[in-house]
């Protein structure tokens, strides 16, 4: 029970992935959670207001059952898996947060000056819920996918984009979180 109650070691999750990753290349899928999104969206019936909803969201239905597989996971992974232990975290960390106002670092995984329900209902916290929102849902259909896609799947089939895409998602992060988000806070 110890061994789930960690996070697993790279070389017990990456053989995981690379297996998962070979299956979807044999039967001809994909994975990618943004394509999601549009399935979904045609189910509602966007299809009657934009051409690019107009498709076969029948032949995607599969992977929706990858969306309910993360949902429960995930429950299943913070509520029966927990240990409920604090992060180990670097003290260069440790201390960048605190000059940035946050307190019991690593004793959650979500910290609770960003998201408790008094701090997530303020107008600063839902502007940057909103346009955070709208820049990620643009940039990967511009990207033309999203992190799981291009690092997992395209980087798996060896596709250029792909490789371009992770880079700029990399930049994209070291930017925010260096330039960025202490502008913010």
């Amino acid at each position: 029970m110890k061994f789930l109650l960690n996070p697993w070691p790279w070389y017990v999750a990456g053989p995981l992935i690379a297996v998962t990753m070979l299956i979807l290349i044999l039967f001809g899928k994909t994975f990618g959670m943004s394509s999601n999104l549009r399935t979904l969206c045609t189910i509602g019936g966007a299809g009657k207001y934009a051409d690019f909803f107009k498709f076969d969201w029948k032949t995607q239905k599969w992977n929706l059952t990858v969306v309910l597989g993360t949902m429960i996971g995930g429950f299943i992974a913070a509520n029966l898996l927990s240990n409920d232990s604090t992060m180990a975290l670097s003290e260069a960390t440790i201390t960048d947060l605190q000059a940035l106002g946050f307190s019991n670092i690593g004793a959650t995984l979500l910290p609770p000056e960003l998201f408790s329900l008094e701090n997530i209902f303020t107008f600063k916290s839902l502007s940057i819920l909103i346009i955070s929102g709208f820049l990620v849902g643009f940039g990967t259909r511009y990207a033309g996918g999203c992190t799981s896609g291009h690092a997992i799947t395209g980087l798996s089939n060896l596709q250029l984009p792909s490789l371009v895409a992770v880079i700029g998602f990399f930049v994209g992060g070291l930017f925010m979180i260096y330039i960025l988000f202490p502008l913010i806070f």
